[in-house]
């Protein structure tokens, strides 16, 4: 029995001196926070603030930052107390059940999220890229126009325009391999014929083409050369598609990969959220009351 009795007080002792040492951790916590500010029964402690002060800001720039934080603090603390006040009961508790929704949305977000880029599958296949195009094309019509050409700009100034000229019409391997090689020449250059570009695009990059104009220029098979007060633009157009044609692979081809993901992932969110209510019904967590009964 005294055995018993000397466990009981060890314990209760031991009990009593956690209870006393995380009080005073918790006194000690509320001690070392150094109030700012108060608006009624509630302040703005300084390490509120400490993170929002930039390691760039000059001992001048921080107090005013701080003065401004104060005062902002305060006025919608001041506003957030006259209108649980001045509001009706109903409308508070329409906020309250917005900022509640709001809350969930999210922590649920944020874990879905984590659990989506933890698990999902990232990795699309050429074939399944084309497969969905393919099965999708219909949906992919263009809404601007698209183009495939060679292009040079160079100065007003330089000598051989004639032979640049017929080259970039010719194309041949030798062609290119020369116009490379004197590329340094040049203000612009683009030789990559076999991609797409949008017609806007090439307006960015050939000043004298404009909307105006481009229907007249970019044309298959057209050549044209255009120029203004600082470059002249030599150029050769290979292909054309016009806005409403199927859009080529090449052009969709991120696109289609960036749709495939989303797909996998709205799939993936939709089966966690049913394996988490059959989960919490079988586990007596979840369950509907019949309203009839």
């Amino acid at each position: 029995m005294l055995k018993l009795q000397k466990h009981t007080l060890f314990l209760l002792g031991t009990f009593v001196a956690i209870l006393v040492s995380s009080c005073e951790g918790l006194f000690n916590e509320e001690e070392e926070k150094e109030p700012l500010a108060r608006v009624g029964d509630t302040f703005l402690y300084k390490e509120d603030v400490a993170s929002l002060i930039g390691d760039d800001m000059t001992t001048q720039d921080s107090t005013i930052f701080v003065n401004n934080y104060i005062n902002n603090w305060a006025s919608k603390q001041l506003l957030l107390s006259k209108s649980k006040i001045n509001l009706p009961e109903e409308k508070l508790a329409e906020f309250d059940r917005l900022v509640s929704d709001y809350r969930a949305d999210l922590y649920t977000r944020a874990y879905i999220e984590a659990l989506v880029n933890q698990s999902q599958d990232t990795s699309v296949t050429k074939s399944q890229l084309q497969e969905f195009y393919e099965r999708e094309k219909e949906n992919f019509k263009l809404n601007e126009k698209l183009v495939q050409l060679r292009f040079v700009g160079m100065s007003g100034q330089f000598l051989d325009r004639d032979g640049v000229e017929s080259k970039i019409k010719r194309w041949e391997d030798s062609d290119r391999r020369y116009l490379d090689s004197i590329a340094v020449q040049f203000k612009k250059i683009h030789f990559n014929d076999s991609i797409w570009v949008s017609a806007s695009r090439v307006i960015q990059e050939i000043p004298p083409l404009t909307q105006a104009n481009e229907k007249s220029h970019l044309k298959k098979s057209q050549f044209f050369e255009l120029q203004d007060s600082l470059e002249v633009y030599l150029g050769l157009v290979t292909n054309v598609l016009e806005v409403n044609e199927t859009a080529p692979f090449d052009y969709v081809e991120p696109d289609i990969r960036q749709l495939i993901l989303n797909r996998r992932r709205l799939n993936y969110i939709k089966q966690l959220e049913t394996e988490i209510i059959d989960e919490a019904i079988k586990k007596n967590e979840f369950e509907v009351y019949d309203k009839a009964n």
